[in-house]
């Protein structure tokens, strides 16, 4: 990684020129064999946290089984790996095709390490790659320590080197179009990861070294939000959390019960959301990228109500997922 820099100017001078045939013939080859591409995809249910985070995921498995989904996707803060926390995990497996994970923040809480979760889980790793209908997806891990001494206070955020390698040298090895999964936002200085714009960079070089637009698009969670930023040609999408949006001390709202509250004192501190939200992504042979989002509304007073700053989020706080189109 350390000559990346070097190696992008000279391809910048003249090997751009040479190389651009071969990956545009590489492109067109993956277009002709490219079928179109569905999956399912939700983010941050936390079952640690919601009292009903199992009929949560179980809407969201019924319907998947119901559609022609390619796989589906967790994008993190999904469950803890306690034995009861099986039943919630029983859901998840119940679906008959493939299906990702994606660790969150959350997910090591307890004092889990990150290979607890994976086994737990049943999961790839920590990180890794699969390819699918004319597609390479890479799943990127946010966990990692930042080795620096003025790192930020909190829970780690970070992509350490070793990934980052096994990245470069992953997307080097593949000539398909290439979309990204991450917990964190690459693109969300707000509590995303840290090294976001290192991490962006390799995706950036890819794409120059390759002579095409190869990773298309970044789908992160964590953040409890709903927005979509393009930079440099890489649509990068955030998925809202099934669940609900964190609050805090300040606005903590007894929302269900004194049950619920009793049993799950956590969830007076979110405004949570009356249904269960995740999406559907849809890549057609043109070239088309869909997203189709769920909507509800809050359970409760809204953060407006309560007077949220909302300066404080970045994005707006919304019970929803948008619906979007992009042609890529």
């Amino acid at each position: 990684m350390k000559n990346r820099r070097d190696f992008v100017k000279i391809l910048s001078i003249g090997g751009l020129a040479a190389a651009l045939p071969t990956s545009l013939s590489a492109q067109n080859l993956t277009k002709n064999k490219r079928k179109s591409l569905n999956f399912g995809i939700c983010a941050d249910i936390h079952k640690d946290i919601m009292h009903d985070a199992d009929s949560r995921l179980k809407a969201f498995v019924d319907e998947a089984k119901e559609k022609n989904l390619d796989f589906i996707i967790q994008l993190g803060d999904f469950c803890r790996p306690y034995d009861h926390n099986l039943d919630f995990m029983s859901i998840w497996n119940s679906y008959p095709g493939k299906k990702y994970h994606v660790i969150g923040n959350h997910d090591m809480d307890g004092g889990f390490t990150r290979e607890q979760v994976v086994e737990y889980w049943n999961s790839e790793g920590k990180y890794y790659s699969f390819d699918c209908n004319g597609y390479h997806f890479i799943v990127l891990d946010g966990n990692d320590k930042d080795p620096s001494p003025n790192r930020p206070k909190g829970y780690a955020r970070y992509i350490g080197k070793e990934q980052l390698e096994w990245l470069e040298k992953d997307l080097a090895e593949t000539q398909l179009p290439t979309i990204v999964f991450c917990h964190q936002g690459l693109d969300n200085d707000l509590g995303g990861i840290y090294n976001g714009t290192e991490s962006r960079l390799v995706l950036e070089q890819a794409n120059e070294q390759a002579g095409f637009q190869k990773v298309q698009f970044v789908f992160s969670g964590h953040h409890h939000q709903n927005y979509h930023n393009n930079i440099n040609g890489i649509h990068y999408i955030q998925i809202n959390s099934m669940s609900y949006q964190w609050l805090g001390d300040d606005f903590k709202h007894i929302r269900y019960s004194e049950a619920v509250d009793k049993s799950h004192p956590w969830i007076k501190y979110t405004v949570p959301y009356k249904d269960p939200i995740w999406a559907y992504a849809e890549i057609s042979t043109d070239n088309t990228f869909r997203l189709f989002g769920k909507k509800t509304e809050f359970v409760g007073p809204s953060p407006k109500d309560l007077g949220v700053d909302m300066s404080k989020y970045g994005y707006p706080i919304v019970p929803y997922i948008s619906d979007r189109k992009i042609e890529i």
